[in-house]
């Protein structure tokens, strides 16, 4: 794993606390589930797009979105020195809709697979497990995928 990598990460890791813990405006804290879904560097750690998972409907993700740029300012220092970085990268904040992409697929093929089982097909295949939205603590996320169980 490269430094930027290592790097990306822990900013993942430190940013999901300190929003958590730190972050007090209320249009943040009305999105209720915020989660860092992954951070991308710039190669001279100037800029740090970081990806945030809001599970809410789009006027109150947009809203949170904008606490956490209004925010920005506030959590480089605390970032910069958690990390030991020299210079603490600009904060930008996009909403990142592909863990609700992911579940409403997920919902879609359950239907379909439903609705194929009432209709009196038996060829269809099992509708896949639903897997938490954000990963858990030391999940790496862009690592492989896990093999598929035998059992299924």
């Amino acid at each position: 794993m490269s430094r930027k990598d290592r790097v990306e990460h822990a900013m993942r890791d430190e940013l999901a606390t300190l929003i958590a813990r730190e972050v007090k405006d209320p249009r943040v804290s009305a999105a209720g589930v915020v989660g860092v879904a992954r951070v991308e560097c710039t190669p001279d750690f100037s800029v740090a797009k970081v990806y945030v998972s809001i599970f809410a409907d789009d006027a109150v993700a947009a809203k949170a979105i904008d606490g956490l740029k209004a925010a920005a300012g506030f959590l480089r220092g605390p970032l910069a020195r958690r990390l030991s970085l020299g210079r603490p990268p600009e904060l930008r904040f996009v909403h990142d809709r592909s863990a609700e992409m992911s579940l409403r697929l997920t919902e879609v093929v359950r239907e379909d697979a439903a609705k194929a089982v009432a209709a009196g097909r038996d060829d269809v295949p099992a509708a896949p497990p639903v897997r938490a939205a954000t990963p858990a603590e030391g999940d790496d996320v862009d690592g492989p995928a896990p093999a598929p169980d035998a059992d299924a």
